[in-house]
């Protein structure tokens, strides 16, 4: 049962992907089962939208978590985090669509956990004069953490490099050290 739910899930990212208004049916063909399979596991369009949401917000946070118990300098943390957070980024980059349309508030609901841990980071950042104080925190993290997205849905080459030093320059770390903290990364 949860090999087809996951299946479903897995084949719902790639088919909203590629057409974020595809519909219930669309994902069913999609999966090779019957849509009344699909809304076996999923009751309605916005509680598999909120199932993938919850989906990504578990991976991103894993990563955030793991990256602020380094103890590392918090641009180096958020360097570290993008890199590891890219590929979870450019997987879930539908959401942003998504977000924009009907289901934005159940999504931003659902991401409160990763924006605290985000406002954290920054704050911290903050704190030990890495990052700039223009901005509370918690608008900071997601005015970089937004750049990181919206260069994820834009498939540019060498995307993951962009969107590490936008963000880090949108945080207020000069272009020099964020190029150097990029370079420095393994």
């Amino acid at each position: 049962m949860n090999e087809t739910r996951d299946r479903i899930l897995d084949v719902a990212l790639d088919v909203l992907g590629g057409n974020p208004d595809a519909g219930m049916g669309d994902i069913a063909s999609a999966a090779g089962v019957v849509r009344r399979t699909v809304y076996g596991h999923f009751p309605s369009r916005l509680d598999l939208v909120r199932t993938l949401t919850e989906r990504a917000v578990a991976e991103m946070a894993a990563v955030l978590t793991e990256v602020n118990a380094s103890g590392a300098e918090a641009d180096s943390a958020w360097v570290e985090f993008i890199a590891r957070l890219w590929p979870v980024a450019h997987r879930y980059r539908v959401l942003l669509a998504l977000r924009r349309g009907e289901y934005g508030e159940a999504i931003h609901g659902l991401l409160g956990p990763l924006d605290e841990l985000l406002a954290d980071l920054v704050e911290r950042g903050q704190g030990s004069g890495v990052f700039a104080r223009h901005l509370p925190p918690g608008v900071l993290s997601q005015v970089a953490y937004g750049a990181v997205f919206a260069i994820a849905d834009s498939d540019l080459p060498n995307g993951a490099r962009a969107a590490t030093i936008t963000s880090l320059l949108m945080l207020g770390v000069p272009e020099p050290r964020a190029i150097a903290l990029l370079d420095d990364q393994p």
